[in-house]
């Protein structure tokens, strides 16, 4: 059973940074891409960035410039290094896997989240 475990949460003053990592428990065969969402109190869940296999990165618009995704494939780990925390950025981010390119990226598997708040 595929499990995909976040870590690295927590409080950050605005402007600040944090790192946040997500573990995958086995090689997920078939995926192409693995990446992350938030969700912010009140609001629907949002695409926030993705990395495919051959390390092609995207950004939702309000975080270019600011976050860093990433990834170890050793150790089916993904990355995402958060910089100039903004309030907005306050959300529960879920880790994902699943199928992606450069024009899209559709996920199939999920964690349960981590809480980021920007204070």
């Amino acid at each position: 059973q595929v499990q995909l475990v976040e870590s690295g949460g927590g409080l950050v003053q605005a402007g600040g940074s944090l790192r946040i990592s997500c573990s995958a428990s086995v090689t997920i065969r078939g995926i192409t891409a693995m990446g992350w969402h938030r969700q912010a109190p009140g609001k629907q869940r949002e695409w926030v960035a993705h990395i495919t296999l051959d390390g092609y990165t995207e950004y939702t618009n309000s975080v270019k410039g600011r976050f860093t995704i990433s990834r170890d494939s050793a150790k089916n780990t993904v990355y995402l290094q958060m910089d100039n925390l903004k309030p907005e950025d306050t959300a529960v981010y879920y880790c994902n896997a699943g199928q992606g390119s450069s024009s899209y990226y559709t996920p199939g598997y999920w964690g349960q989240g981590t809480q980021v708040t920007d204070v």
